[in-house]
């Protein structure tokens, strides 16, 4: 099979090679997918260029999500069937034709659910549905997050608003804000307007926010605190920005704020099967009946993967880049 590889760390477009592979047998408790497409993440960037919170051993295949037909099964895999469409997440090498995952973690899509859907359907919606829960925010109170035209900060929009919470989504540009709302996506304010803080107090009024999200790091930080209401939440998930959080001791001290790091994959090691399946069934039946939309930039053939893997970093992007692997 033709699979994805690399054998140091680096520029993903400079290390990331087309290779003859071993098609991968199952071993117990593992299912095969004959891939179809796979979702270009920044983790998955991060990984490949040795600078995310976990390194593989090298070499190793690139790619940790998708969606694929179950080509085999391991010994004892139960719930899924040889033939039958998945969508798995916490995979090593989904940009392969063939790739391997374990049984349990396999979600059987509906057809109502198309392809470009189900291969982001986990991973980001999942840590955002998560993020949610994990700030424990109650109807009718007040967050805020910055990167919200990111996968994690859509989703996240779309998933608050019926639980009646109130989000204040900040991105850095003015064509972004029309971006948000064809998803129906409300109160989105560009940082690059002048007294664009103003236009955040006016929306909450006297409210106080509760919970602040921050997914780029250096002064973003700083000024999400600087919003937060008393005993409010600072939650750091992510560093687009590359740069180190920068925020006011005043602001943390007289506002009595907790600053917190989020990250899924070390919540998923205590998280229990059934909230995991709960949470994983509201992001398939939100998405099989159109209310979860999750978009699509480009699509790359797997021989363009150096393109797709810069263009997935490109700002600017409406959507996910893909990589169609079948």
């Amino acid at each position: 099979m033709q699979g994805l590889s690399y054998s140091e760390f680096g520029k993903p477009s400079d290390v990331l090679a087309v290779q003859e592979l071993s098609k991968p047998e199952p071993a117990a408790g593992e299912v095969r997918l004959r891939m179809i497409l796979s979702p270009i993440h920044n983790h998955d960037v991060l990984t490949v260029s040795g600078q995310y919170g976990y390194k593989p051993p090298l070499p190793a295949g690139a790619g940790s999500e998708g969606v694929g037909i179950v080509d085999a099964l391991g010994e004892g895999v139960q719930g899924v069937s040889v033939g039958q469409r998945v969508v798995a997440s916490g995979l090593k090498g989904a940009w392969a034709e063939y790739a391997i995952a374990k049984g349990a973690s396999c979600v059987p899509m509906p057809e109502s659910i198309d392809d470009e859907t189900a291969a982001q359907l986990i991973a980001m919606p999942l840590s955002a549905l998560t993020l949610l829960e994990f700030t424990g925010i109650r109807e009718g109170q007040w967050l805020i997050q910055n990167a919200a035209n990111g996968a994690v900060g859509k989703v996240l929009a779309q998933l608050a608003k019926p639980r009646g919470i109130h989000v204040i989504n900040l991105v850095r540009r003015a064509d972004a804000v029309e971006e948000l709302k064809e998803l129906g996506i409300e109160n989105v304010i560009a940082t690059d307007a002048p007294n664009w803080k103003e236009t955040v107090t006016s929306l909450t009024g006297t409210s106080p926010i509760a919970v602040a999200i921050d997914g780029v790091g250096g002064d973003a930080s700083g000024d999400l605190l600087s919003l937060l209401g008393e005993g409010g939440q600072l939650i750091s998930f992510g560093v687009m920005s590359g740069e180190k959080m920068r925020i006011s001791a005043g602001d943390v001290i007289f506002k009595q704020a907790v600053v917190k790091g989020f990250w899924l994959a070390k919540l998923m090691e205590t998280m229990s099967r059934e909230d995991a399946g709960r949470m994983i069934g509201e992001l398939v039946t939100r998405a099989a009946k159109g209310e979860l939309k999750l978009q699509v930039d480009a699509v790359f053939e797997l021989a363009d993967a150096p393109k797709a893997v810069d263009a997935a970093v490109e700002r600017g992007r409406k959507g996910k880049v893909l990589l169609r692997l079948s």
